[in-house]
């Protein structure tokens, strides 16, 4: 029969059983207290910076994204862009421009390390997009200017501004129109053909072999009453630069083809563009056009007085906002079928 323990002894264990227990569970709760994502099951919070390694630049000149360029440019912390693929296994994020893709996966990762989230870029329409069957069950995120895109990058946007004024530009013409590449098959030159017909239009860009330098374009457009905004293909969210830049930024009004109109009220003001499926004919566009006073011109400017033209036209800042986006994007998914959400 086992010796019973001393009374002392027996009570000094049970005091170091329950003081550890204590212990124990003290440290616990203070480490959900200071990390309370893992029990949540959100993603920890970085307290070093977010490493975006950008595989490939998307456009064909490399800026300098040396340093903490994010901070310095943007005002946005704690964010460091990478092109060394040597550090792919520090990087948070990985950025995969669609235009730098190849089919296949011959120049991907052939890893990717626990907790790396993958980033599908586009500014292109999906009719201009090609091979996306090739990159299913890739990428956790898109990032395109689709609005419901996990990282929303749009052309541009209107920015509240107290300060500003209305500033309509002398005008000397009636319509002008910028356009590179011209398709015959687009609806856009179908429309042009049509509407031309009823009302004369100044057309520049290398498909009329009259290309306007970078700084020549908005004083050049700025001297029209109105500019054919005209996207080369129409889908939901397509609105680029030609609304922006070539038409509100030069203070000319634009006449838009797109999508619905609808659509375009979710980025501008209702009053401050025309949109081509707003007549019955193009005759009836060509007339309102012609005969339009400057008072009901003028009506059209109103968004100035609260805002101006925000573009997004530096890739390093796109890219940047990645980082303000990264604390509320979804973990552990990846998209099955990349091509049928974004032709929906």
């Amino acid at each position: 029969m086992p010796r019973a323990l001393p009374l002392p002894r027996l009570l000094w264990g049970v005091k170091a059983v329950v003081t550890t227990g204590v212990f124990v569970t003290t440290l616990w709760n203070l480490r959900c207290f200071l990390n309370p994502s893992e029990l949540s099951g959100e993603a920890p919070r970085h307290t070093e910076p977010l490493v975006v390694l950008v595989w490939e630049w998307p456009s064909k000149q490399v800026p300098n994204i040396s340093g903490d360029v994010c901070r310095e440019l943007y005002g946005i912390a704690g964010c460091w862009l990478t092109m060394e693929r040597r550090l792919l296994g520090q990087a948070d994020v990985v950025v995969f421009p669609h235009t730098r893709l190849q089919p296949g996966r011959d120049r991907l990762p052939k890893e990717r390390p626990p907790g790396q989230n993958w980033v599908w870029v586009s500014l292109e329409s999906p009719s201009n997009t090609k091979a996306l069957s090739a990159w299913n069950q890739t990428f956790n995120w898109v990032m395109t200017y689709r609005r419901d895109s996990d990282i929303f990058i749009p052309y541009g946007k209107l920015v509240p501004n107290r300060s500003a004024t209305v500033n309509i530009p002398m005008k000397t013409n009636l319509v002008s129109w910028v356009i590179s590449n011209y398709h015959r098959t687009q609806k856009r030159a179908e429309i042009y053909k049509n509407l031309s017909r009823y009302l004369h239009v100044n057309i520049y860009g290398k498909a009329n072999k009259k290309p306007l330098c970078k700084d020549c374009l908005l004083p050049t457009t700025s001297k029209s009453k109105f500019y054919l905004a005209f996207e080369n293909s129409i889908h939901q969210d397509y609105i680029t630069e030609k609304l922006w830049r070539n038409s509100l930024m030069a203070g000319t009004v634009p006449v838009v083809l797109g999508p619905p109109r609808a659509n375009y009220e979710k980025f501008v003001p209702a009053d401050s563009f025309i949109h081509v499926d707003d007549f019955g004919s193009l005759a009836e566009l060509a007339t309102f056009l012609k005969t339009m006073n400057f008072s009901r011109y003028r009506q059209f400017f109103a968004w100035q007085n609260r805002y101006s033209v925000k573009l997004y036209a530096d890739w390093r800042e796109r890219i940047c906002t990645i980082c303000t986006a990264y604390p509320s994007l979804p973990r552990g998914r990846v998209y099955p079928n990349l091509e049928n959400w974004f032709n929906t």
